[in-house]
């Protein structure tokens, strides 16, 4: 099977540069562990994908690389930081690609590019050297909230991946055994049985974050399927935690190599990503960075609470649709004026609490631009998450769905009939 691998995973005796200059003609000595069981079941990996920078930003440019575009319209991004993986997939360049997660950037991207990622949980999937080897700074953080996992353009090539890349490595003291999943098999009850009864608590803004009318529409039309078609018990909710962004970017910032990246960027700050230069350089107070681990107790605690009551929580994906290149994201959503980095709200909670969470497509906006649907499940319940994928999927197909051959600067569906969304509209297989 032909592989993308993302550049922040290494690859023994392949360039790995994490998208940064500084590492621009770095070759690890090692391949990751993904990428070792990837290999060893027969993937050929075809090359490296873009990422921006170590990781640190939701859009795919860096300032190595040319950036990353969107195979449905070339002027948009595709979302990050796995940009490389997800539009490699999206384009045709290989049915598969790993990625990693440190906060959405396996599930923005496939949400962005009209494809499944998938966030396993905490542990199901070993990250090492990457996050873990303290040799490389920039390479070496978001140890409590990296995931590795795949972008696909279907639910059973995911759970195939998994059955390969999830297994517990004593390098990775957060690894767990994998022995309650059978992955392929919960992909094929999906399909074959559905997944009936599930109690479903769907929060279109977490009652916080400001969304795009146009990704509310998409999102709500596919809940209806899920209640019409499958027949889910779905309640709207308000999850009832406060926003956690701010104490996300202080346990980033906590997990980093912070000494080692201040004294890489006052070497090269010229040629690293400014918002990563100021995040690093911030004057972050002993108080933030026990205030943000408290802050995430809180997540998890309430998390748990309302988890306790449903099978699933369903989001969207991405508060906004895919947006031009060059930013790092809309500072005005739905007449609210927002942090450029507001748009991922709905991603990181999952990594706070290291639940399993999938971006499936839902739908396109009128102007042809996918949108993604999130579901998160239960503690360790990535068997139901990926059940539950594969029975949407089978009323709701979207693999029939691709970019037009990109030529120039222009990327359209190759089918003229594409519905505003096909959740709504598509409810058996073609």
């Amino acid at each position: 099977m032909p592989l993308g691998v993302k550049d922040l995973l290494a690859t023994a005796g392949v360039r790995t540069t994490g998208g940064s200059a500084v590492y621009a003609d770095f070759v690890p000595d090692e391949d990751d562990v993904a990428v070792q069981r990837v290999k060893a079941a027969g993937a050929v990996v075809l090359g490296k994908t873009n990422a921006s920078e170590f990781g640190y930003s939701a859009v795919g440019h860096n300032p190595l690389f040319p950036a990353t575009r969107n195979p449905w319209n070339t002027a948009l991004t595709p979302g990050g930081s796995s940009a490389g993986s997800a539009a490699a997939v999206a384009a045709g360049l290989g049915p598969v690609a790993l990625g990693t997660d440190g906060g959405c950037s396996i599930r923005v991207p496939a949400a962005h590019c009209g494809l499944v990622g998938y966030k396993p949980s905490m542990g199901r999937v070993p990250a090492y050297p990457g996050c873990r080897d303290e040799r490389y700074p920039g390479m070496s953080g978001w140890e409590s909230l990296e995931h590795i996992g795949p972008l696909t353009r279907t639910v059973a090539d995911t759970a195939l991946m998994m059955s390969v890349l999830a297994g517990p490595d004593p390098r990775d003291r957060h690894s767990i055994p994998c022995a309650d999943v059978d992955w392929r098999a919960a992909a094929s009850r999906g399909t074959a049985e559905g997944a009936p009864g599930l109690r479903v608590a769907y929060s279109p803004d977490l009652g916080y974050l400001a969304v795009d009318p146009r990704v509310r529409e998409v999102v709500e039309a596919a809940v209806g399927v899920m209640e019409r078609e499958l027949r889910w018990d779905v309640t709207a909710v308000d999850p009832g935690w406060p926003d956690p962004a701010e104490a996300f970017a202080a346990l980033i910032v906590a997990e980093s190599d912070l000494s080692g990246i201040r004294a890489m960027a006052d070497a090269h700050a010229d040629v690293m990503s400014p918002h990563l230069v100021a995040w690093m350089r911030r004057p972050w107070t002993a108080e933030q960075l026990t205030d943000a681990n408290i802050t995430r107790k809180a997540v998890v605690n309430r998390m748990a609470r309302l988890m306790s009551g449903y099978d699933l929580l369903v989001t969207p994906t991405a508060a906004v649709p895919p947006f031009p290149v060059g930013i790092q994201g809309p500072e005005r959503t739905d007449g609210r004026e927002v942090a450029d980095t507001a748009w991922i709200g709905f991603n990181y909670p999952a990594n706070l609490t290291g639940q399993p969470a999938v971006s499936l497509p839902a739908g396109f906006t009128d102007d042809g631009l996918p949108i993604g649907v999130q579901l998160v499940g239960r503690h360790l319940d990535d068997g139901t998450v990926l059940r539950a994928a594969a029975a949407f999927e089978r009323v709701a197909p979207w693999a029939h769905h691709r970019p037009q051959v990109i030529s120039g600067d222009r990327a359209t569906d190759r089918g003229s009939n594409r519905e505003h969304s096909f959740a709504a509209r598509r409810c058996t297989p073609t």
